[in-house]
């Protein structure tokens, strides 16, 4: 299993304003007792300014990644850093890679329960070293403090070594974020489409788009009615951010 020794002090890190970015390869983590992992993006960046409690959640990761082409454009322009884009899905692929390596646990907290028992029958083939524990919640906007009891309670008699979380953006982050501390989990990963990507109920777009850096464009082709606002809509939005802050930098 992952070991509890290791440590999150001096990861690398980019800023970008109020964020802290990491700066580096995923192999070069090194772990604690309790490591929250979050990732961010353009829609991420420009919904938090609006949501003080995503914000939050996400300032006070430990590990916070840079997913998507607008935040390692943005880390080039302000702070001349080549920075690589780590999305939740690289996270989830190392994670599960060490895992099987070391003999570890895994919980994923989310989505239906078809889409978990899908993603249990692959992780059965591909990592079968790793113990698997799955939750599906009730799919609505707020949890009730009865539901979060049973939450938690699932994640801690399984006591796993990661935890994935997949409620979708920003609840997701904002859950792990307030019950980090109640939770018996080394990491916690919120990581969203994922669990349908490793389920293939949502097909990921293939490495050649994503080396491209057009990942979204192909994903916004897909599903133009769920992506078009946070690409067509929030991707000015953020353009226009970065202009001001590199204007303001001068």
């Amino acid at each position: 299993m992952i070991s509890p020794e290791h440590n999150t002090s001096n990861i690398p890190t980019v800023g970008l304003l109020d964020y802290s970015i990491l700066n580096g390869d995923l192999d070069k983590i090194k772990f604690n007792s309790k490591c929250l992992i979050n990732t961010i993006n353009q829609y991420s960046y420009i919904t938090a300014e609006k949501d003080k409690d995503f914000k939050k959640a996400l300032v006070e990761s430990d590990i916070l990644l840079p997913d998507g082409v607008g935040i390692t454009a943005a880390l080039k322009i302000l702070k001349g850093e080549n920075v690589k884009k780590i999305a939740g899905a690289d996270v989830h692929q190392y994670l599960l890679e060490k895992l099987n390596k070391e003999g570890g646990k895994c919980f994923y907290l989310g989505s239906k329960q078809s889409t978990l028992d899908a993603i249990r029958i692959r992780l059965n083939k591909e990592y079968p070293n790793i113990k698997v524990g799955l939750y599906s919640p009730p799919y609505k906007p707020q949890f009730s403090d009865e539901e979060n009891a049973e939450m938690i309670s699932a994640v801690n008699s399984f006591a796993p070594d990661v935890l994935f979380v997949g409620m979708t953006a920003p609840k997701q982050e904002k859950w792990a974020h307030l019950h980090k501390e109640e939770l018996k989990a080394k990491i916690i990963c919120p990581i969203g489409a994922v669990f349908d990507f490793y389920a293939e109920t949502i097909k990921r777009p293939s490495k050649f788009w994503i080396n491209l850096g057009l990942e979204w464009f192909i994903r916004l082709v897909k599903e133009p009615k769920r992506m078009s606002k946070r690409y067509l809509y929030y991707g000015p939005i953020f353009a226009f951010d970065l202009l001001k802050m590199k204007l303001g930098a001068r």
